[in-house]
């Protein structure tokens, strides 16, 4: 199951504030919560007050909590890392070490006897797991999430993210990522250009970022960096299609009722014998073989662009087709939508006898 989460930032916010977007975002469907020890800097009795009653609130809404420490914290607040009950204590489900130690120590952490879950960080292409693995690390409780760069032009690149994370997914380790909320002004520094994990993501609508990230098979969790996102983001992002990959498009105005059917009310299946030109949706047809396409006027075939075969077309009526290199004019099909140029990218997530399916934009 597909999972997505929010932060909070006790130093940097009002208790009763987290309280209700934790409340807002569990009604929207999330159900983990990251947060933050790395810049706490009261004693660590206020600490364990504040982040209890916090805690304690997430975990009566039926929401994980994973708070994100580092070997200065262990130090800061006299904790061994072989003695995890400071965290039990706070009533958290894990730890993530947003820096490690040396393997050996990792894997000690994972046979704790609170049942914690320990997640590494994974925004480093090294064989750090691996390594934790030799220590005969328990993989029941080890959990994946990649980091988040608060600076513009910091975050990472498409291909390392990739690399990195295939990593943690060929163990079947759980994985994690972050997108940015376009509102949130609140993180763990005094820099706040958004907190996302793939520098591509910074300036996108945060349910298309939501989408990618899942749309590469490689990450399970989605986890929005900054606080406080805002109630249509997490109603976006609650909305959408954890398992397949659903694009959005905008309707042709002379797209007739039969059309919206086929375009909008089927899963759709790439046929799997490929061509460059177009992903064609070839189900569809059988389904609709009785059906009349009338014609309509042509016009070129643009990448993006949606297509219908009409009456004209024989045995190919009724197959949808995506068209992924322009095209000339051909008069047996029809247009009736087209991809919203944000999402063009996500096309190429379509593989062989991938399922997806169209959402009209909203």
């Amino acid at each position: 199951m597909k999972r997505l989460g929010v932060s909070i930032y006790p130093e940097k916010s009002m208790m009763e504030e987290d309280k209700r977007y934790l409340k807002m975002a569990k009604s929207y469907g999330f159900d983990r919560v990251f947060t933050c020890l790395l810049s706490a800097s009261k004693p660590k009795e206020e600490l364990m007050s504040e982040f209890t009653e916090l805690i304690t609130f997430a975990k009566e809404q039926q929401m994980e909590v994973i708070l994100d420490v580092s070997p200065t914290v262990f130090d800061k607040l006299n904790i061994s890392y072989d003695d995890l009950s400071f965290f039990n204590e706070l009533g958290a489900d894990g730890i993530r070490l947003d820096l490690g130690f040396d393997g050996l120590k990792e894997a000690r952490m994972t046979n704790n006897p609170y049942g914690l879950k320990i997640e590494l960080n994974m925004s480093n292409d090294v064989d750090y797991l691996s390594n934790i693995l030799t220590h005969q690390g328990n993989k029941d409780y080890i959990i994946g999430c990649h980091n988040f760069y608060p600076q513009k032009y910091t975050g990472l690149p498409y291909d390392f993210f990739i690399d990195c994370s295939k990593r943690f997914k060929k163990y079947g380790i759980r994985t994690a990522a972050f997108v940015t909320s376009s509102v949130g002004q609140i993180g763990p520094w005094d820099i706040n250009d958004g907190l996302c994990t793939l520098e591509q993501h910074r300036n996108l609508p945060i349910h298309i970022q939501a989408k990618h990230l899942w749309a590469t098979g490689l990450i399970d969790d989605i986890i929005i960096g900054n606080a406080y996102a805002s109630e249509n983001e997490l109603r976006r992002l609650g909305e959408l299609n954890r398992d397949i990959l659903e694009l959005e498009i905008e309707l042709e105005p002379d797209i007739s009722e039969l059309e919206v059917n086929v375009a909008l009310k089927e899963t759709h299946i790439r046929r799997g014998d490929i061509t460059e030109f177009m992903i064609r949706s070839v189900d569809v047809r059988k389904k609709y073989a009785d059906r009349p396409f009338e014609e309509k006027q042509t016009v070129p075939q643009t990448t993006g662009d949606i297509f219908i075969g009409n009456n004209q077309f024989g045995k190919y009526k009724g197959e949808l087709q995506v068209v992924l290199k322009d095209m000339p004019k051909d008069n047996r099909k029809n247009k009736v939508a087209k991809v919203v140029a944000d999402e063009h990218f996500l096309i190429e997530y379509i593989k062989p006898w991938s399922a997806f399916k169209f959402v009209n934009k909203k």
